[in-house]
């Protein structure tokens, strides 16, 4: 199966660092311009930027995502397309430490083919990813 989806929601298909914001609309079903102002908002309250892991972390923990450390048995060996072959069914998002995708039922969606990045994290759950599956 293909694992990739290219994925761009960005209203002018620029590919600007935006991945919290793609992974979000995912995520959301929102547009990109209300994922990026819940997003700012969200920094704002915690006085961090809106970009920092933390930030974007608490905002899905409020849709009801649970996170989980990715173990570091192999680490340079397991990677987001891996992690797709071994989640073929649900909604994820997918932590590298400096990226993030979603996941959706073993597919990454991203503007870009970051499959062979390495995982060390992720969140599953929040009532929205049961309507999604």
């Amino acid at each position: 199966m293909k694992t990739f989806v290219k994925y761009n929601p960005n209203p002018l298909q620029k590919n600007t660092g935006d991945c919290v914001i793609r992974m979000l609309t995912l995520v959301t079903g929102e547009s990109w311009g209300t994922c990026y102002a819940n997003l700012a908002l969200k920094g704002l309250e915690m006085a961090e930027m809106p970009s920092a892991n933390v930030v974007w972390i608490s905002l899905l923990q409020d849709l009801g995502f649970r996170k989980h450390i990715i173990p570091n048995s192999c680490p340079n060996c397991y990677t987001i397309q891996d992690f797709c072959n071994d989640h073929p069914k649900g909604l994820y998002v997918v932590g590298t430490g400096t990226h993030v995708v979603a996941v959706l039922n073993g597919q990454y969606y991203d503007s870009w083919d970051s499959g062979d990045e390495i995982p060390v994290f992720y969140l599953k759950g929040g009532k929205l990813s049961e309507l999604r599956v």
